[in-house]
């Protein structure tokens, strides 16, 4: 959570953060700023005081203010034009000497100050590479996956929950639609087709994805995961945009919208097959659920989450699946990870994969997902099922969104 901050600073021997990059589609800076449009912004924050704004574009100002923070236009304050003609219209030359004055009136003219955010790195490394020798008594440093804002973003506060409970009732929503969508078409030759006979295709049911979500006012920035037969088999496979819709052929709908301008995300994962199911799919989708309701049953707070990666992974073992406890990579049975966190980013902390540690705690105000699965695509099945949950600070879990856990969708028409 945001008070974390300044502990978790001191923590690290920090003097500074430093975040850059814009107001949308940039996390780190999101966390502090909300969504607004304001393309280039440094957000600079001291231990044990508020963050502040400097954005680049005056004619941004009035949209740079609804961020409710400290704001400076550093046009209006420091004009570029003067920078340039003092380093004869070097651009990183000039950028960088006026960071350095507003980084000097700000007292970090020294110290250990970690920068993060979403930007062009050509950009952010020459601007770095001048400050380096303009600053010489300042140590910069990136810090991977726990950066103080990334350890405080692991826990969230009842708003930042309700922003992820919101996202998972328009992520079922499109669920509901694409299931609508399906089971009211026709069949013919085993295929699903349209009023004219034209046989469905991935791409069509992507299409309307895409529409619903923006319909929702949500957005879809990295492409929903819509896959049939051997692409199902292969967990991050999107899916053959020409592949046509077949009747009894497990579908992977892995579907992970956010807020729109890069806020909250929620992660869904349901597989599907229309019409009917054969007797292994069948099989592999009953063991899936029963370990994804088993992890669920068990988790306690303040336990490492790969613990749960350790037990998922034996308890596949157990059905007589391979696991990546055995042998990582893994083309064939269970082959990845059972959570990770999800905030303003789809993958954040906690983790519990092979990078995860210790400190990877289910602490309660943790938002997570849990996503079992099963890929054979030497046999043209993949299973997975996924829902977002939440560790209240009571202690108990609680799935953000409901959903029905049903394999097959009958066809209403045929």
């Amino acid at each position: 959570m945001k008070a974390d901050i300044d502990l978790k600073m001191k923590e690290q021997n920090l003097d500074a953060l430093w975040v850059m990059g814009a107001m949308k589609h940039n996390a780190d800076m999101v966390y502090f700023t909300g969504i607004h449009e304001v393309k280039q912004v440094d957000l600079f924050k001291r231990v044990g005081n508020p963050p502040i704004v400097y954005h680049f574009v005056d004619m941004e100002r009035d949209e740079a203010k609804k961020c409710g923070l400290e704001v400076h236009s550093l046009d209006a304050e420091k004009p570029l034009d003067k920078y340039l003609k003092a380093h004869q219209g070097d651009l990183g030359k000039a950028v960088a000497h006026r960071l350095k004055d507003v980084m000097t009136e700000l007292g970090l003219h020294k110290g250990k100050i970690a920068i993060s955010g979403s930007t062009n790195v050509q950009w952010a490394l020459c601007i770095i590479e001048h400050l380096k020798s303009l600053l010489p008594d300042v140590e910069f440093v990136t810090i991977l996956r726990n950066s103080p804002i990334q350890q405080a973003r692991r826990t969230k506060e009842e708003e930042e929950v309700n922003h992820v409970r919101q996202m998972g009732q328009i992520t079922t929503e499109v669920v509901n639609r694409v299931a609508d969508f399906l089971t009211s078409q026709r069949v013919k030759e085993n295929r699903l087709v349209d009023n004219e006979g034209i046989p469905i295709k991935i791409s069509d049911i992507k299409s309307r994805i895409n529409l619903w979500i923006a319909e929702l006012g949500a957005e879809n920035p990295q492409e929903t995961i819509f896959a049939i037969g051997r692409e199902a088999g292969i967990p991050h496979s999107t899916g053959n945009p020409d592949a046509i819709l077949e009747l009894g052929k497990p579908i992977v709908f892995d579907i992970f919208p956010c807020e729109k301008g890069g806020g909250y995300f929620y992660d869904f994962t349901r597989t599907w097959c229309i019409g009917y199911a054969n007797k292994e799919t069948a099989r592999l989708h009953a063991q899936v659920l029963k370990v994804h309701h088993k992890i669920l049953d068990e988790l306690e707070p303040n336990v490492p989450l790969k613990t749960y990666q350790s037990r998922a992974c034996k308890l596949f073992s157990e059905m007589g699946h391979k696991t990546i406890a055995e042998q990582s990579p893994l083309d064939e049975g269970y082959v990845h990870s059972i959570s990770h966190g999800i905030g303003l980013d789809i993958h954040e902390n906690p983790f519990s994969g092979i990078t995860a540690t210790e400190q990877d705690l289910l602490e309660p105000g943790v938002v997570f997902s849990i996503e079992p699965g099963l890929y054979y695509p030497s046999k043209e099945i993949g299973i997975r099922i996924e829902d977002t949950a939440y560790l209240n600070p009571d202690g108990h879990v609680e799935i953000l969104a409901d959903y029905p856990y049903d394999l097959v969708l009958p066809i209403k028409n045929r």
